[in-house]
């Protein structure tokens, strides 16, 4: 069996330090997530993301890049990709050219990260465009849940295309509220009901292709007081039961404030992975906390490790499966392969 490794954690530079290798061939420890800081140029993120494999095969390498603002890596030969808004507005002119367009920048955005050796990026985004939401904003696709959902399922084809996984975000929605979670504690006062025929549509329909989801850290206080992320009745009971999701659930960043409110209380990143853990994510992701010392990335190991000792926390064999289960299943080409290839070529030509 796979073991449970949950923690995706991070790194501060450009190259693997001997305290980073220590922390990533830990037990406990599943995946690597990227930033603009890791990069120099595609020869050194290659070389990085080798050295990775090389201490654990197995280690998922991750990183947020969606297109538009969000888009970890833009020079030495990368595509600058659109913000997913731009697929909506194609979507108002012609449809069927949006969902090509769709799934053209899916092939060439796994296609390009796959050449360099990263597994996974955390996309799509499935929020509505609700307007007010300055952190989502154009990252969304569109207003309406059948068309977010058309343009997502485009985008996860080109990603499948490239063999690259996906992670929609952010469950159930992270779009009618104006708060930033990277700061804020958002809320969202509408009923279930309401959530569930609009921003959670989406993940009902598209539940048996979804390989994994990312919940949002939003408080929807009609359904529970914890935020989605903390929430067995948002993860376990309506995500996976009622609406059938048997993929991989990573939290969003637990070191952001809205990941630190539970219930009222504020509470440390170590914390916030065992609560995370425990409501129903396989994976938990601590970002930028290699900086400086990295005490948190090791406090948070070893909190996890105690609190598996003591079984107040026992790793699960499907939790593995999961992860294993985003890991690309073959090679990919190098780069410049992928440059000459016919059907990158083409992706090229059909982006918006």
């Amino acid at each position: 069996m796979p073991r449970h490794a949950p923690l995706i954690i991070d790194v501060a530079g450009t190259q693997l330090t001997d305290v980073d290798r220590q922390r990533l061939a830990h037990p406990l420890v599943g995946g690597l997530i990227l930033f603009a800081r890791n990069w120099e140029g595609r020869a050194q993120l290659t070389a990085l993301c080798a050295a990775v494999k090389r201490l654990r095969p197995d280690l998922l390498i991750a990183v947020d890049h969606e297109g538009g603002r969000v888009q970890r890596f833009r020079s030495d030969g990368f595509t600058h990709l659109p913000p997913m808004r731009r697929l909506g507005e194609l979507w108002m002119q012609d449809p069927l050219r949006a969902q090509d367009a769709a799934t053209a920048c899916g092939r060439v955005l796994g296609a390009e990260l796959r050449a360099c050796g990263v597994d996974l990026s955390f996309i799509p985004v499935l929020d509505l465009d609700w307007g007010p939401s300055g952190v989502i904003g154009d990252r969304a696709f569109h207003a309406d849940a059948r068309v977010v959902t058309l343009l997502a399922k485009g985008v996860m084809h080109g990603l499948l295309q490239a063999g690259m996984a996906h992670c929609a975000k952010h469950f159930p929605g992270h779009g009618f509220v104006a708060a930033d979670s990277h700061v804020a504690v958002p809320r969202d006062a509408r009923p279930l009901k309401a959530i569930l025929q609009q921003d959670a549509a989406p993940y009902g329909w598209l539940a048996s292709v979804l390989t994994a989801v990312m919940p949002a850290h939003v408080i929807y206080t009609r359904v529970d007081r914890r935020p989605a992320g903390f929430s067995k009745r948002w993860l376990q009971a309506i995500l996976r039961e009622q609406l059938g999701f048997d993929g991989a659930i990573i939290s969003d960043d637990l070191s952001m404030a809205g990941a630190r409110q539970i219930e009222g209380v504020t509470v440390g990143p170590a914390d916030a992975v065992l609560a995370a853990l425990d409501a129903g994510c396989d994976l938990a992701l601590l970002c930028n906390q290699s900086l400086g010392q990295g005490a948190v990335i090791d406090d948070a190991i070893e909190a996890l490790a105690r609190a598996q000792l003591q079984g107040r926390w026992q790793p699960g064999a499907a939790s593995g499966q999961r992860r294993m289960a985003l890991l690309p299943a073959g090679a990919a080409p190098d780069w410049g392969t992928l440059m000459r290839a016919p059907a990158y070529i083409h992706a090229l030509e059909r982006l918006p």
